[in-house]
């Protein structure tokens, strides 16, 4: 036999081969054999963890009423969310964490061992160490520290759980305000509001599911993407509302368009979206068929609801409501309205709270309390409002910011700032929460003497995602949505519930 008749005997094997390692069972058993323990052990992994894990199905949702209300895991604590973003960072060392020792270093050249290795903003060289700007008290019956520029938030102390201990990875704005919002430091991903939102929908048909609310002059720095579905379907995206003039852009009939003949138009216009819809089976059509919808209604219940002229002289006084704008105080009634008329998540942003020290707007000691001013009564006014309406423990409540400030005084380029300010600070800030099954006269957490890093309790973005969604009614970590061929979820790969401040 020649030498090419055994190289084309041998490929011959070589094909037979192969075709047996797909057609005999001896060869599947031979090649698989590991896969059976990988199996047996597959099958017991889901009993290790959460109990939600074998109890647990994907949310079925119907596409023509994606907003209908739907129950959670588990009875959850809260039935809607309040959230109050400080866009720019409030000092939590004029605020609520009381560090004395650090009005001792006030005025030295920053310790080397707090420089070294890390990055900042702004800050460049060797700054000058710089005391609280404020005067702390202890405030109710649980002692928690507080400073002056918030008198009204004092009062209510026990109704919160402050957490002095919060970190983050990003100290630039933008994205720092997104990995707290939607889980990612990057463009992309759907926003808390709208995974609470797709998982719960909500209890009034006529009116958005998430609203958003903006003051301060400005939009957070992360854009619309901060209240933006990502991936989830686009009707769970948060709607932008104001509480002066229109509550939303072009909510009226045009001029000479009647309203029977605007109910004609969408329904044209939805009879279009319909057959494209038998057409493509694109989801997106019957969600844009639910918007036209749900907009024509709101024509009707928005006007009233978002009416804030209409209540009570006393209630007004009580927040501190500005006449004819659109300030925070503003918004923060418009907040309690919408969650009372069943609204399932309603986001504040107010921007301005970026306080470097460059010049009066962004001093400690004169810009900065003026933003305590005009937000300290209606966020006091918020939780004792809910309280007397009885919905205080179903509405929870969050405050909190991208970051915080640094215990050193801002410099640029090495050289003083004209006015007192501090940098961006990544390794420990201060959040707060109230109402929704939260344990009020709590603080959670420690810092080191001045306020620099975490001694103990360390909380991070996705701890504060995570307890959200648990007193909701949802395991942050059962919680999915398959995209891309694997499942995501808002607290990615992270995150734990914060027991301890839980009642």
């Amino acid at each position: 036999m020649t030498q090419k008749e055994l190289n084309n005997q041998r490929l011959v094997k070589e094909a037979e081969q192969r075709v047996l390692h797909h057609v005999t069972r001896r060869h599947f058993l031979q090649e698989a054999a590991m896969g059976f323990g990988a199996l047996a052990l597959g099958s017991l992994l889901p009993s290790c963890g959460s109990s939600a894990a074998n109890t647990y199905k994907p949310i079925e949702i119907d596409p023509a009423r994606p907003l209908l209300p739907r129950a959670p895991m588990f009875p959850g604590k809260a039935k809607s969310v309040i959230y109050l973003h400080m866009a720019g960072a409030p000092s939590q060392l004029e605020l609520f964490n009381y560090r004395p020792d650090l009005m001792k270093l006030d005025g030295q050249d920053c310790p080397q061992s707090l420089l070294e290795g890390k990055k900042f903003a702004f800050i460049r060289g060797v700054p000058k160490m710089l005391g609280p700007q404020a005067v702390f008290k202890q405030r109710g019956q649980s002692g928690m520290w507080m400073s002056d520029h918030l008198p009204h938030l004092a009062t209510v102390a026990d109704d919160i759980a402050l957490m002095n201990t919060v970190t983050t990875d990003q100290f630039n704005h933008a994205p720092a305000q997104l990995l707290f919002h939607t889980g990612a430091p990057r463009l992309g991903r759907p926003s808390l509001g709208s995974w609470v939102t797709y998982g719960l929908g909500t209890e009034n048909q006529n009116l958005p599911g998430f609203v958003v609310l903006t003051s301060g002059g400005s939009d957070p720095d992360a854009g619309k993407s901060v209240w933006g579905s990502g991936f989830l379907p686009s009707v769970y995206q948060g709607v932008q509302c104001r509480s002066a003039g229109d509550p939303v852009l072009f909510l009226n009939d045009p001029n000479g368009m009647p309203r029977d003949l605007r109910k004609a138009s969408i329904d044209a216009i939805n009879a279009i979206n319909q057959e494209q819809h038998e057409l493509y089976q694109d989801p997106e059509t019957i969600a844009r068929i639910a918007q036209y919808e749900m907009a024509f209604k709101m024509q009707i219940t928005a006007p009233e609801v978002m009416n804030i002229n209409d209540e009570p002289d006393y209630i007004k006084e009580m927040y501190g409501v500005e006449e004819g704008k659109n300030s925070f105080s503003n918004n923060v009634l418009l907040a309690r309205k919408l969650v009372e008329n069943g609204v399932r998540f309603v986001q504040l942003f107010d921007w301005g709270w970026d306080s470097h020290g460059t010049d009066t707007s962004t001093a400690l000691d004169i810009g900065f309390i003026n933003k305590c001013r005009k937000v300290d009564k209606a966020i006091t006014a918020l939780i004792l409002d809910l309280k007397q309406r009885g919905l205080f423990e179903e509405t929870l409540i969050v405050w909190g910011a991208e970051f915080g400030r640094t215990p050193m005084q801002e410099n640029r380029e090495g050289k003083p700032l004209p006015f007192k300010g501090r940098d961006h600070h990544v390794e420990a800030f201060s959040m707060w929460m109230a109402g929704g099954g939260i344990k009020g006269g709590t603080t959670y957490g420690e810092t080191d003497e001045i306020g620099y890093s975490v001694v103990n309790g360390k909380v991070e973005a996705f701890d504060i995602q995570a307890t959200i969604l648990q007193q909701l009614g949802f395991d942050h970590e059962q919680f999915t949505y398959e995209f891309q061929g694997r499942p995501f979820r808002l607290t990615d790969v992270s995150g734990r519930v914060l027991t301890d401040i839980i009642a």
